[in-house]
């Protein structure tokens, strides 16, 4: 915790000051790390949770000990009607969204040869990849010029390395496949719509010591297992200023894993 205050405190700039950004999943891992640097980065931070409250308050506790602003609100993503209360409940307490920030995500394995769980598969494509889209559309109906959608998909989206990923691949090929298209119809608008691809990284989901991580960093031409930080600074140059002729784009952000 004080290492994550210091950081801020070191990096804070007035890059967003003055955007509201929400941050879907923002309790823990690529979440929490995106929710700190666009704090730090001067935006008013909105983070939602499932189940993880004591987590979520933790990180907006962190960033408002650094200056920033931050607060939690908790929406089950496989629950469109709660998705979309969520925008309506960042719109009221703030009168826009400037950023969106598609985080959340669930994991299921499995082979085709393996009796597949229905229900996993079912929430997997509802948190993955409806809840996106679902996001996305009301967002676009509020945002202005200069809006900025970033979805966090997946190295795995480009290739299934190995048995057992093909329905969490799927949903994050069909992200990628939306951002492209949303891209061009929210330009007029003035809205970027982008997605991250992002490789292994060390998160509550996917810990860099579990049994198949030295595969995964293997995989990698850093051979290591990224840091949230390391894929949230990414999200935070796009949701930037700087950024602005970039759109429609997917950005590997995976240590070398599609080289």
């Amino acid at each position: 915790m004080q290492a994550q205050s210091l950081w801020m405190e070191i990096n804070m700039s007035n890059t967003l000051k003055g955007k509201i950004a929400l941050i879907t999943g923002g309790s823990r891992g690529i979440g929490a790390a995106t929710a700190r640097q666009l704090a730090s980065e001067g935006a008013t931070v909105v983070i939602s949770y499932s189940n993880s409250e004591g987590q979520a308050n933790d990180v907006v506790a962190a960033i408002e000990a650094s200056g920033g602003k931050a607060v939690a609100l908790k929406a089950d993503q496989a629950n469109a009607a709660e998705v979309k209360a969520l925008i309506a409940d960042v719109v009221k307490r703030y009168g826009k969204l400037d950023i969106l920030v598609n985080n959340a995500g669930v994991f299921e394995t499995g082979t085709v040869a393996e009796t597949v769980d229905d229900a996993g598969f079912d929430r997997q494509l509802r948190v993955n990849y409806e809840a996106v889209v679902t996001a996305i559309r009301e967002a676009s109906r509020v945002m202005g010029d200069g809006g900025r959608i970033i979805s966090v998909s997946s190295a795995l989206a480009l290739r299934s390395t190995w048995p057992g990923v093909a329905d969490y691949s799927a949903t994050k090929r069909a992200i990628e496949g939306y951002t492209k298209g949303v891209a061009r119809d929210l330009g007029a608008k003035g809205i970027t719509v982008n997605a991250i691809g992002a490789g292994s990284t060390n998160t509550e989901m996917n810990p860099d010591t579990s049994p198949f991580a030295e595969a995964q960093a293997a995989a990698t031409a850093l051979g290591r297992f990224g840091r949230p930080e390391e894929i949230a600074s990414v999200i935070g140059f796009i949701a930037s200023p700087a950024a602005s002729f970039v759109t429609g784009a997917i950005i590997p952000v995976d240590g070398g894993y599609s080289a």
